[in-house]
């Protein structure tokens, strides 16, 4: 019900642009969050977005580099990530859950999706 895309190859220093494509009826009403999973490491928080926008969180490892969106019309959330760093090397995927507040924790959220693999080269 969640489908995250965008991920490819980029050199540091170059950027990518996530999608996160719901089929999930009240996806307008979801909390969405951002997860990312490196190998060999456990699955961390990237960032998360609330149904209306409203408030926004970030991971200190990418505050000011990235930035989420979303655009309820197209049941979509997307992650514009810049400056991207080798250690941003990892399958990043979404995940969501009806709420009117923001989520960070991954196992709280309903929905979760197939990652998406980005890889950043020196």
């Amino acid at each position: 019900q969640l489908q995250a895309s965008g991920g490819g190859l980029v050199q540091a220093g170059g950027s990518l642009r996530l999608s996160c494509a719901a089929s999930v009826r009240t996806f307008g009403s979801c909390a969405v969050g951002w997860f990312r999973q490196a190998p060999g490491k456990e699955r961390e928080f990237v960032t998360a977005i609330t149904w209306n926008s409203g408030r926004t969180a970030y991971a200190d490892s990418v505050k000011g580099r990235f930035t989420v969106s979303r655009d309820n019309a197209k049941n979509t959330v997307y992650l514009q990530m810049n400056s991207l760093k080798p250690e941003d090397t990892a399958v990043y995927s979404c995940a969501a859950k009806v709420s009117g507040s923001l989520i960070l924790t991954y196992n709280n959220f309903d929905y979760r999706g197939q990652g998406t693999q980005v890889t950043v080269s020196s």
